[in-house]
């Protein structure tokens, strides 16, 4: 079979672009003029005249390919793709074939559970405080192979997903893991499938160092680590409060990121910490991760609005109700359901001291909402059919001040394109009802 090195070697060749989203678009940019034909397919219809649909005669064009590059969002072992690799024809991604066209000691590749977005914006931060030219990528940022993007110069903070990490077969050359938990099983088809591709990028081909907090549960899973292994303590200097980051977590990913960009640059942490302590204030954290809204009152009855929209799994939303153990919480949660297990958040809330209440939304809401239920019965609960519901909702319960909090464990697509227009919601809302 084909081994690729790279794009140059899809030159001559008929190349299908499988996924035609952002990633799909950038594919096809990079190959003009590479490859010999594009094919160009998509699962949703009426993408564009040059777009076949998968399900009306996508698949047989695909199949006539030598290559296909399948974008993030086509599960790997997604039937289709399965019976592509039986017919012979070679699927790998754009973001693999870069990774073998790169510097690789350039490259930093930052992926996880929770974290990853913000780690990535630290790193590359942290490299900006030192004077180094960087530039973010990936999930958080845009593909690195996009031909209209300058990549020839500076470091490379590349976030990696775990839709990603499956293709990748060349690692940079540094990973960071900044947590491990469930998620999208859905397209992974189970917990250990997840896991064993979240953690495949540590185990890429290629000299690498992979950093990942000093936990027990990277730690127990030490043996399915590869690279050069070195586990990460927590920052204990109130570093990630400077930063204007909430949250014991943040201890972490702040950690990470000093360690990675020491090593990138080949300086001491504590020369890092230092540079990065001075320019602290100029830090902005990434919206959707824990962003005060609003806020409105004073003293003990206080009432913040807090959008954590980029929490779309379970992990981050339970680290969420954390940061706010000791105030009164209104959490909006749920959203599009992808079988994880809701249990550990179930959990969470059901452990919280201080008066707490749910306002679910949508199938991943009604599944917490009934975990919940069989742990604390007492607590209360609505189901809402809008944000500003929910907001609403929200606002009154806490009449002696608190948080409305946005963190809802579950991804967007029942009622949203993306997280982003998930926390536009919350924001119009939360501005409305502030007026």
């Amino acid at each position: 079979m084909l081994r690729l090195t790279g794009f140059a070697d899809l030159a001559g060749r008929r190349v299908g672009v499988f996924g035609y989203g952002v990633e799909g678009h950038a594919t096809a940019r990079r190959l003009t003029g590479v490859a010999q034909s594009l094919v160009l397919v998509d699962d949703a219809p009426g993408i564009g005249p040059d777009v076949l649909m998968t399900s009306a005669g996508g698949l047989d064009a695909l199949l006539s390919c030598d290559v296909v590059l399948k974008s993030p969002g086509i599960p790997r072992r997604r039937a289709d793709v399965l019976n592509l690799e039986m017919h012979g024809v070679v699927v790998t991604s754009a973001l693999n074939l870069w990774l073998h066209d790169v510097d690789r000691s350039r490259v930093v590749g930052i992926t996880g559970t929770k974290g990853k977005s913000t780690t990535t914006a630290l790193v590359t931060y942290f490299l900006h405080c030192l004077g180094e030219e960087s530039l973010r990528l990936g999930n958080i940022g845009e593909p690195p192979y996009d031909p209209t993007l300058d990549t020839s110069s500076g470091w490379l903070v590349l976030e990696v997903s775990s839709f990603q990490c499956v293709d990748i077969d060349l690692a940079p050359r540094i990973v960071v893991v900044t947590s491990l938990g469930a998620d999208h099983l859905d397209w992974h088809g189970s917990l250990e499938t997840y896991l064993d591709d979240k953690l495949s990028l540590t185990r890429a081909a290629g000299d690498h160092e992979t950093l990942v907090p000093d936990t027990a549960t990277l730690r127990a899973v030490a043996d399915r680590l590869g690279g050069e292994l070195s586990f990460v303590p927590a920052e204990q200097t109130h570093l990630a409060a400077s930063l204007g980051l909430l949250g014991a977590h943040s201890n972490s990913n702040v950690a990470l990121a000093l360690d990675a960009t020491a090593r990138l640059t080949n300086r001491p942490v504590e020369e890092v910490r230092s540079r990065v302590r001075d320019l602290a204030h100029l830090f902005e954290p990434l919206r959707g991760r824990l962003s005060l809204v609003a806020s409105e009152g004073q003293g003990a009855t206080t009432m913040r609005f807090v959008d954590d929209g980029l929490a779309t799994s379970v992990l981050p939303a339970v680290a969420a109700l954390e940061v706010f153990a000791d105030e009164h919480v209104a959490l909006i949660a749920g959203g599009f359901d992808r079988g994880v297990d809701y249990i550990p958040l179930a959990v969470a809330l059901a452990g919280r001291a201080k008066p707490t209440v749910v306002l679910t939304m949508g199938d991943a809401g009604a599944r917490i909402a009934e975990a919940l239920l069989q742990l604390r019965p007492d607590i209360e609960q609505h189901a809402v059919t809008s944000m500003r519901e929910a907001v609403a909702l929200g606002r009154r319960w806490l009449t002696t001040g608190g948080v409305v909090l946005l963190s809802p464990g579950a991804p967007s697509f029942d009622r949203y394109r993306n997280w982003e227009e998930r926390s536009d919601d919350f924001v119009a809302a939360v501005r409305e009802s502030t007026k």
